[in-house]
């Protein structure tokens, strides 16, 4: 595509002008890789705060799993998961994320966190068979 003059004198890093159909001019790709680190170190950042916002969840999980051992309740409770399921697919379309992977998501996070709840669910009974 043949842009007038004044047209690419516009143009963004991100839609590079280029000197053939697939070679980018060199100011062009400097501009790019610039894009590229700068999109990459948000990634990284926003990767960690992920990571530490799940770590803060499964304290949390933990204390409830603490919880549900004290009291002989069950690892799992289903209808808790189908709100929080339905809370996170609502949750997605306000943010622009595909509900489903919502669900797989938050699906994943609860599989983990019963799984935590029968361990420790596990150890106690164990202890009180010592």
């Amino acid at each position: 595509m043949n842009l007038p003059s004044d047209m690419t004198a516009r143009r963004t890093p991100a839609t590079p002008t280029t000197t053939s159909e697939s070679e980018p001019v060199a100011a062009d790709k400097k501009a790019v890789e610039l894009l590229l680190h700068e999109h990459r170190k948000s990634i990284d950042r926003l990767d960690a705060i992920l990571v530490y916002t799940l770590g803060e969840r499964f304290k949390h999980t933990m204390a409830v799993g603490k919880l549900k051992v004290e009291c002989d309740l069950a690892p799992a409770d289903p209808k808790r998961e189908a709100q929080q399921i339905e809370r996170l697919q609502n949750l997605a379309r306000k943010a622009d994320v595909d509900p489903e992977f919502a669900k797989r998501f938050i699906t994943f996070i609860i599989e983990e966190v019963i799984r935590h709840h029968r361990l420790q669910r596990h150890s106690k009974e164990q202890k009180n068979k010592e």
